[in-house]
């Protein structure tokens, strides 16, 4: 019995590993492919260049964050309760395998964060929405997205990116704190 391999998956994986160890510079495209195991050219065949590899990897960072994080909160929880829900599976998501947020860590460092985010826009995020929801987004200070985006998200990818392990309780309170950071009142 054969294995396919799921090449264009190894070389998103390869990239996402290797920023998050080595930032941008030490992902060459060679690297990539060799720590994917395929070919040097094999990389190109699937992308057509690294930018359009970084941009892959992250939509699929963010939709695997989307897959995993949602079915953790109520929904129909009130908002500061569905907020920090989604802040403590948000973490606990990435502390599984750290590499995800050190590859976004990297990222939203690089020049490549803000074509990164606004891909993420066009193809829709579930967590976008959930945080754009009426009922949160009238409790938030005034103030521009992306430094919400730092205040909440970012926490948790920068805690984990730098090995900081939380307990159940501390999770609950940065979450707390991350909230009275983002809101009003």
């Amino acid at each position: 019995m054969t294995t396919t391999i799921d090449r264009p998956a190894a070389i998103r994986t390869a990239l996402r590993d290797l920023v998050a160890e080595r930032g941008f510079h030490g992902a060459s495209m060679g690297a990539v492919a060799k720590h994917a195991g395929v070919a040097a050219g094999t990389a190109y065949v699937h992308y057509d260049s690294k930018e359009e590899l970084v941009y892959a990897t992250y939509l699929e960072v963010k939709q695997q964050l989307s897959v995993a994080v949602l079915p953790q909160v109520d929904l129909d929880a009130a908002p500061k309760e569905r907020f920090v829900q989604l802040w403590t599976a948000i973490y606990r998501h990435y502390r599984e395998e750290p590499a995800r947020a050190g590859f976004l860590a990297q990222l939203e460092a690089s020049p490549f964060a803000e074509e990164a985010s606004q891909r993420l826009q066009e193809t829709g995020d579930p967590l976008i929405e959930q945080a754009t929801r009426p009922d949160l987004v009238e409790l938030l200070a005034d103030l521009p997205m992306e430094v919400i985006a730092a205040l909440t998200l970012g926490v948790a990818v920068r805690l984990v990116a730098a090995g900081i392990s939380l307990s159940g309780d501390q999770l609950e309170r940065v979450a707390e704190a991350c909230w009275r950071a983002v809101t009003v009142g």
